[in-house]
């Protein structure tokens, strides 16, 4: 017996310890995204408490390719069951509700406003609008079904609804907006505080429809951009008027979901093959795609402008790290299908594709992802629709008969995500930096509790605090505008200083400038050899003079290949000291490189392009030697040294609105550079244009050739010392 009860109780104690893992881990991992597109894990903001089936809910039939779902004031769940055309009418928690006669409340004949009994065909959008006080009096909130197969939308009210009563039916808007052989079949709709319905049609490429909730037909707002080919858009050109049209009504490009947040602003979803190509081509770097043109999911203000905030590294398109080796069928970019607005300006996008959901802030940083294929609890197969129901998130998931609702209960992280956001929105301050504090106590690697920091200590004028935690996160766009403040105040207490730094700057060059050009003048009428000052100074001579310049450098020995050297050698300087010195605007991450590889980027195309074009004109008469042509390169090289230096040292105090103009002079001085290589060549080698341009153009592809042949070899030699290699290590171990 006692060996008996010691066998149960190590049974007993192996089955808690294999059990408790499994039972307490995840069906999904929670996780954000880095600067760099790595998955950084968070702790879990919502998990999955419980799912509910049509048996759940107390239903004789299962539900069959349910489309949508939508939640009251009062927490009850509306279930658009589709493919038996009908609404199924759940309490908060999740059982079918009851009319007044005992039956289920579920919709599929209702009494219209002819007292005729009418009922739906296929309806695939619902939208449960808020009550509100009119004349300080509370209007209900009403529903809005798309009765999509019926081309309406009916709308109840609440006490209608309990009665099996509509009280209105719209029908197609009316406009010549609308093509005559137009389809109208309404999916989504979104009503505002001011009773103004914004229409999805899945045949409707316009945009979206904004109708009062009358029928009127006011407009079309947000109509997405078709993407097109280089060809197509010459092709256009010499299409006829007729044909333009033809081409344009094979391109249709409709919103998918629509909803609408506190402040009236109209999220929209869309996906298609082509835009999404777009966006993949914008998710390759990070804050690629800004603008919205191509994004699946935007923001419309009620006059149809775009204006999503998209300050996080990457834009709000779900999947960032798309390309799965691992599961080719999970390739390719996130595929939209609904949004829904949450608590504190949040919103969340469904991943149809990958059965994920991502979750945003008002400014478009990504606050959490999760979900994951599967058929365990918290995993998703074909996500139908979201919405939110208090501090849950209602997932309808599957597709036919094999349907469920799964609801995630927010955790204790997406509590204190909400309560920080929300110290944020009501402005205070002291209590948001601390509610983000807590955050970053449980997850550090969360850039967007550093970005919450830093706006609330922004907004209590600790801006020089600010800059610090807007650098943890990366997160220039904030770092530009907190450091502009700080900028402001410098130049109110410089003042009077900043015009005297700017005219000695000016004074200074004057003087340089002054100082060559008489060196230069004194040494073109003195004979004998020229001193190593003078080869210096005369750079300038051929950057503001450059036939001249060039003729004597090479018929004069004006110039030296020593001289040239040390123009080389401040251009690596130059590209290393932007490398190292470059302010955090430009270079966020803190990315340098070496003083070696900088020499290698100056050397070797120096050096390929030298012998490439010596060996080129040496076949066509060119004038010029090898040294000759590597002295006109170097004294070539300056523009880019004096552009750089003074642009790597201002990038400290510049933000990001003005990073193009220094790139613009960075620019400059490569191209004033390449200018001087160019006619430098030509008169080295006393070449026409003409000829000139075949030649460096030939030098270019010499260029290629030497590297292939460089790569080449350099593969074969590597493969012969891994056959020796290999050769005496199996003679060793014979011997």
């Amino acid at each position: 017996m006692k060996k008996f009860i010691s066998v149960l109780c190590l049974l007993f104690v192996l089955i808690t310890v294999v059990a408790l893992p499994v039972e307490a881990a995840s069906m999904y991992q929670t996780y954000t995204y880095s600067i760099d597109g790595k998955a950084l894990h968070s702790p879990d903001a919502y998990v999955a408490q419980t799912t509910v089936d049509a048996a759940a809910m107390g239903l004789d039939f299962s539900l069959l390719d349910a489309k949508d779902i939508a939640v009251d004031e009062d927490g009850n769940v509306y279930v658009v069951d589709t493919g038996n055309s009908r609404v199924i009418c759940l309490d908060p928690y999740y059982r079918v509700r009851k009319f007044a006669d005992g039956s289920d409340m579920i919709i599929d004949t209702f009494l219209n406003g002819q007292a005729i009994e009418d009922n739906f065909n296929e309806p695939e959008g619902i939208f449960v609008s808020k009550s509100r006080e009119i004349g300080g009096e509370v209007v209900p909130g009403r529903i809005f079904v798309c009765d999509t197969k019926n081309f309406r939308i009916v709308t109840f009210t609440m006490d209608g609804l309990l009665e099996g009563k509509c009280e209105s039916i719209i029908g197609k808007p009316e406009s010549q907006l609308f093509e005559s052989d137009s389809v109208y079949y309404p999916v989504a709709v979104a009503v505002d505080d001011y009773d103004r319905m914004f229409v999805v049609s899945s045949e409707t490429n316009e945009g979206v429809i904004v109708m009062t909730d009358d029928g009127v037909f006011t407009g079309f707002i947000g109509a997405q951009q078709s993407v097109s080919s280089v060809w197509d858009q010459i092709w256009r050109r010499f299409q006829t008027d007729k044909q333009r049209e033809q081409a344009e009504a094979v391109i249709s490009y409709p919103y998918n979901n629509v909803d609408i947040n506190e402040r009236g602003f109209i999220y929209v979803t869309i996906y298609t093959d082509d835009l999404m190509s777009q966006m993949a081509a914008a998710l390759k770097t990070a804050a690629g795609e800004r603008s919205g043109t191509y994004a699946p999911c935007k923001l419309l203000n009620p006059a149809g402008d775009e204006i999503m905030r998209r300050n996080g590294f990457w834009p709000p398109a779900g999947e960032i790290d798309y390309q799965n080796k691992y599961v080719p069928t999970l390739t390719g970019v996130s595929e939209i299908t609904d949004v829904a607005c949450g608590p504190e300006e949040t919103w969340t996008i469904i991943d149809e594709k990958r059965g994920k959901l991502y979750t945003y802030d008002y400014d478009g940083n990504l606050l959490f992802a999760f979900g994951d294929q599967g058929s365990q609890l918290g995993n998703l197969s074909h996500v139908q629709a979201i919405t939110y129901q208090g501090d849950k998130m209602l997932v309808l998931d599957g597709t036919g008969k094999n349907q469920r609702l799964t609801v995630f209960r927010r955790e204790e992280y997406g509590d204190a995500l909400i309560s920080a956001l929300r110290c944020q929105n009501e402005r205070r301050y002291e209590d948001a930096i601390e509610a983000w504090k807590e955050i970053l106590m449980r997850n550090s690697n969360y850039d967007a509790a550093y970005i919450g920091i830093g706006n609330a200590m922004f907004r209590n004028g600790a801006f020089e605090e600010a800059l610090e935690y807007y650098k943890a996160a990366y997160d220039t766009a904030n770092y530009s505008v907190a450091y502009k403040e700080m900028r402001k105040e410098w130049i109110t207490k410089f003042f009077l200083l900043i015009p005297v730094v700017i005219g000695a700057a000016a004074f200074g060059i004057v003087k340089l400038l002054g100082y060559a050009d008489k060196v230069n003048k004194r040494a073109s009428t003195a004979g004998g050899k020229r001193t190593f000052k003078e080869e210096l100074f005369y750079v300038f001579h051929v950057m503001f003079h450059p036939f001249d310049g060039f003729w004597d450098l090479k018929h004069e020995k004006r110039g030296s290949l020593r001289a040239a050297l040390v123009f080389m050698g401040l251009t690596v300087i130059a590209l290393f000291y932007r490398s190292v010195g470059i302010g955090y605007v430009m270079n966020p991450q803190g990315n340098y490189s070496t003083i070696f590889m900088q020499f290698l980027v100056v050397a070797v195309p120096i050096l390929l392009f030298a012998v490439a074009n010596w060996c080129l004109t040496t076949l066509f008469e060119g004038e010029g030697n090898f040294k000759e042509i590597v002295i006109a390169i170097g004294y070539s090289l300056l523009p880019i040294p004096i552009t750089m230096i003074p642009a790597t040292l201002i990038s400290n105090y510049v933000v990001d609105s003005e990073v193009k103009l220094l790139n613009l002079v960075i620019t400059l001085g490569f191209l004033y550079a390449a200018f001087l290589i160019f006619f430098g060549t030509m008169v080295t080698h006393d070449y026409s244009m003409s000829k000139n341009i075949l030649t460096v153009a030939g030098t270019i592809v010499g260029m290629a050739f030497i590297m292939f042949i460089a790569i080449l070899f350099t593969s074969l030699v590597m493969d012969i010392v891994t056959f020796v290699s290999n050769y005496v290590s199996e003679i060793t171990f014979r011997l």
